[in-house]
């Protein structure tokens, strides 16, 4: 029998943000937290990374509490450390330095593994024309889409 693919996505990053490059980084996680995770008990809204002391953390990430967990639970919102090589850590310091980049974390899955890995990218606020061109882009999309499925 073949596990639940995880697979939680950040959608509003991708409509708020012009994605440049991404990593994927592991995560360091308790017991409790890993559990919910496998269960989909996951949420990247409103999350961001940030870069203190050499290491990367995720800040905001949501993991509930695990419903089988004791009183060993876990804080659903704290930060997690990511785990990246340092040839990555010092591209991200770099480009974090520069204005109007942010890192924000895209995807969470599980791998081939059984391992949480979550890929960030490094972003750039869009604009408010550049949201409304992406809104037309998605609706043309599904227009065309459906006039193919009718057939």
């Amino acid at each position: 029998m073949k596990p639940k693919e995880i697979n939680i996505k950040n959608r509003r990053a991708t409509f708020d943000y012009a994605i440049s490059d991404t990593y994927t980084a592991g995560l360091v996680l308790t017991g409790t937290e890993i559990k919910s995770i496998r269960e989909g008990h996951a949420s990247l809204v409103d999350t961001f990374c940030y870069i203190a002391n050499g290491e990367v953390w995720v800040k905001n990430m949501n993991i509930a509490e695990y419903f089988y967990g004791s009183y060993n639970n876990h804080e659903s919102r704290r930060d997690r450390k990511l785990l990246l090589n340092k040839k990555e850590i010092r591209q991200l310091m770099k480009t974090q330095k520069e204005a109007g980049f942010t890192i924000v974390p895209l995807r969470l899955f599980i791998n081939d593994r059984g391992l949480a890995k979550l890929v960030i990218g490094v972003a750039r606020g869009k604009k408010e024309y550049d949201k409304r061109q992406s809104i037309k882009e998605r609706d043309d999309k599904r227009s065309l889409a459906r006039l193919f499925h009718k057939k």
